[in-house]
């Protein structure tokens, strides 16, 4: 599969105030460590220069994050208003996200809601993993949920996988790795959370395909394309499917409309607004904000 550049930057929906782009599944979004040659910052920097700011943190306002190993849509805030706009339908959970993956083996629930709190591993060797409430080492768990439907069932590489579409209800730090892991149903390529062996797919099988962000004068819902296909990889064959992706999709937005008007989580990300000076505590508080919704 075509590896990521600086170059082929995927860009799904541009207006005054957003971008929001394709993530491809090999990049990293920001640049922590500068002598990395490629990460979405630098995509940017290289097509809209004329948008970067050297006043913020990464020289873009990155309104959440993906693993480096995660496709999909990802959303920047092109200035500081829209940015305190998203900032509080995050803060307030009121962001739809929901993500493609295969998974190993065959779910045999058709719905599924996981809600095993995750917390960090302190275990010797496994530090930079999380891991679910009751294993050993697991340090302050909190409260995760994660919603899981079953799409098709089929095989990758002669091995039996599930389609899925999982969607988060809180953002812990790879919540939805730990939580398909916790059920005995790891996604398929997660050498961290599933098999040491993993040597077969050339990527992690994880893509955040759906991203709805309430906002009352442009509200944003933006579908990454489904990278999950035989046409794309033919390592991937569908047998049986139970719901069309964008037949899933539609019933998750229709279940949340009856849960939770939109004019209603239109209102309330209204109902606060940045101010016009990016102070040192904003800026904290933007960090906390990025780690509240971490790598899925």
């Amino acid at each position: 599969m075509e590896e990521a550049s600086v170059e082929n930057l995927c860009v799904l929906y541009h207006s005054a105030d957003f971008l929001v782009i394709n993530k491809h599944w090999d990049i990293r979004i920001d640049g922590k460590h500068w002598a990395l040659e490629k990460t979405v910052q630098k995509q940017l920097q290289h097509h809209f220069p004329h948008l970067a700011d050297p006043h913020t943190y990464y020289g873009f306002r990155f309104c959440h994050q993906l693993d480096f190993s995660t496709s999909g849509a990802v959303c920047v805030a092109l200035n500081k208003g829209a940015a305190g706009r998203v900032y509080h339908c995050f803060k307030n959970r009121l962001v739809t996200k929901a993500y493609l993956a295969l998974v190993r083996g065959s779910v045999q629930e058709g719905k599924m809601k996981i809600d095993f709190a995750i917390g960090k591993n302190t275990a010797e060797g496994k530090t930079h993993m999380m891991c679910v409430e009751g294993t050993e080492g697991c340090e302050n768990p909190k409260l995760s949920e994660t919603e899981l439907t079953v799409l098709e069932y089929g095989e990758y590489n002669g091995d039996l996988v599930t389609k899925v579409l999982l969607q988060p209800r809180t953002g812990r730090t790879h919540q939805l790795r730990v939580h398909c892991s916790s059920v005995g149903h790891p996604i398929v390529g997660d050498i961290t959370y599933g098999s040491q062996s993993e040597s077969g797919p050339y990527r992690m099988m994880l893509h955040a395909h759906l991203l709805k962000i309430p906002l009352k004068h442009e509200p944003l819902q933006i579908m990454a394309p489904d990278p999950f296909l035989n046409t794309v990889d033919p390592k991937w064959t569908p047998h049986r499917r139970v719901w069309t992706v964008e037949g899933a999709v539609e019933q998750l937005l229709a279940t949340q409309l009856t849960v939770e008007p939109e004019t209603s989580k239109e209102k309330k990300c209204e109902e606060r607004r940045t101010v016009t000076e990016e102070t040192e505590e904003m800026k904290v508080q933007c960090q906390q904000w990025l780690l509240e919704w971490p790598e899925d």
